[in-house]
């Protein structure tokens, strides 16, 4: 069974699984925007050869956060014990983790995750589903599609369980590109975090475009 690794529930095993699978980071100042959500203050852009995490697609990352590179192939080189907890950690649904932006120096504890799969003919909406379905315990699921500029997708808005009755709010969202699908989600540690990060998520959506 996979595990809801949007969660953020992870133990000290892959704290340690991490430190060997994460390089590069990324940071740097930016400016308001406005819009009909609040958007945080522009940081550095990632997604393009070169940045902290090279994706099929681009987007700006809110100031202060750092994104690093995460190389799932790594997993091959760690314990058996540990090789299954990266399985565990780096796949959810049809997508792999590929790129982990942080909260944590811009005063937040959280991490704005993105996941890439490889080309197929699903849609957006069909790769988020799978990506929600994969959670733990996932509840009171609702999902729109969203434009930016030129590129469409599915968004998702839910629950997973957050210890005894109570629970957290999840963000995620899905685009289709030549290079495979590519998911972009938000935890954090409790709805207080989740909502104070809700503008970097913002921003990461409004700024989303696939490479040429």
């Amino acid at each position: 069974m996979r595990f809801g690794v949007g969660n953020d529930r992870r133990g000290p095993a892959l704290a340690v699984l991490l430190t060997v699978l994460v390089t590069g980071c990324a940071a740097g100042g930016g400016e308001k925007e406005s819009g009909t959500a609040e958007v945080a203050r522009r940081g550095a852009t990632i997604g393009a050869a070169g940045s902290a995490c090279e994706l099929p697609v681009t987007f700006d990352i809110a100031e202060s956060w750092k994104a690093k590179a995460v190389d799932a192939e790594a997993a091959g080189d760690v314990s058996e014990e540990l090789a299954d907890l990266a399985d565990a950690f780096l796949h959810q649904g049809p997508v792999t983790m590929a790129c982990e932006i942080d909260a944590k120096p811009a005063g937040n504890i959280g991490f704005l995750r993105v996941w890439t799969g490889e080309p197929g003919d699903a849609d957006a909406r069909a790769v988020l589903e799978d990506f929600v379905a994969a959670e733990q315990g996932e509840d009171r699921v609702t999902y729109r599609t969203f434009t930016t500029g030129d590129v469409t997708g599915a968004e998702a808005e839910y629950v997973t369980p957050s210890g005894g009755k109570e629970t957290k709010k999840q963000h995620a969202l899905a685009v289709t590109t030549s290079d495979g699908p590519v998911v972009l989600h938000l935890g954090g540690l409790d709805d207080q975090e989740h909502e104070e990060m809700l503008p970097a998520y913002e921003l990461a959506k409004t700024t989303l475009r696939t490479k040429a």
